[in-house]
């Protein structure tokens, strides 16, 4: 465990992305950031937005709004919440059901991206997700006959094959080996990452990511294609909703 850190804070949710309570201390403190030695709070990256949560320690409970990245991962309180003192023991939780949709939700953007880029060969050029809901921008020249419904249940069918999602680490010159691991229009993984994190949904799509997921497809649950926007030329905006 803790093969992944961020300044001084080993991420606990890379390695394990059903962890949701964990013992951590007290590193930097003030209002406008709290720092762990170890959080499993997703700190927002890729589209998919940070976590939210509590901090509970001497039987106070601080909650945490979000995270702001800089040379430490700074946990934010919510305004006017008790701030834990350097060097306190606390125990962090992240907010259970916003965290499950946010990976049915991501899984289900990469599993979209994979069934896109198989059927139609186009490259994603942007996306954005809340909890069950999200977009995703393809380089797609022509919307064909059908295409909305055509894509849902090309999805769905996916899910229904309850397609292992599996994450690794290789060293970057074997991750680049991969065909097609960069499915953006452009390469988002910055030339100092020596290790690059890889999201597999086996058999269909294989992408450097580094958010959380589910386990398999059968988890994203059902997505439903809720619009095709055309935003100019060549540039297609794919809304889905995910439900049970």
């Amino acid at each position: 465990m803790g093969s992944y850190h961020h300044g001084r804070t080993a991420r606990l949710e890379l390695d394990d992305q059903t962890l949701r309570e964990w013992d951590a201390v007290v590193l930097d403190a003030d209002a406008e950031g709290i720092v762990l030695d170890r959080s499993a709070f997703y700190p927002g990256g890729g589209g998919q937005p940070p976590d939210h949560g509590v901090l509970l320690w001497q039987g106070v409970q601080t909650r945490i709004a979000g995270v702001r990245k800089g040379d430490d991962l700074r946990l934010i309180p919510v305004e006017g919440d008790p701030i834990p003192p350097v060097g306190t023991s606390v125990r962090g939780a992240v907010e259970d059901e916003r965290r499950t949709a946010l990976m049915r939700t991501h899984s289900a953007l990469h599993l979209l991206c994979g069934v896109v880029f198989r059927d139609y060969g186009c490259p994603v050029t942007g996306g954005n997700m809340e909890p069950l809901v999200a977009r995703m921008d393809f380089d797609l020249p022509e919307v064909p006959p059908g295409f909305k419904q055509t894509i849902e249940e090309a999805c769905n069918a996916e899910i229904a094959k309850d397609r292992r999602i599996d994450v690794k680490t290789l060293p970057r010159a074997e991750a680049f080996a991969i065909p097609d691991i960069i499915r953006t229009a452009t390469n988002l993984v910055p030339p100092e990452v020596e290790d690059v994190r890889i999201v597999d949904i086996v058999g269909l799509d294989t992408q450097a990511d580094g958010g959380t997921h589910v386990a398999s497809t059968r988890q994203i649950g059902r997505i439903t294609v809720a619009k095709v926007e055309n935003k100019g030329r060549g540039f297609r905006r794919i809304r889905i909703k995910i439900t049970d």
